[in-house]
């Protein structure tokens, strides 16, 4: 899966499965705050921002 998404330009730390039940709403409270935390701290994604166009 790894190679898959470098493949399409997207970094693998990006993606995250976690099994969580309905009754666990503590475990996906955190769950979501750690994956936020980590996408924040890798910042915007380079193959993805766009550039300034350059103008003659």
């Amino acid at each position: 899966m790894k190679n898959l998404l470098e493949h399409m330009g997207m970094e693998p730390d990006r993606l995250h499965f976690s099994w969580i039940s309905s009754a666990e709403s503590t475990k996906f409270v955190a769950v979501v705050n750690q994956i936020t935390a980590k996408v924040k701290a890798l910042g915007p994604n380079q193959r993805f921002v766009k550039k300034a166009a350059k103008v003659a």
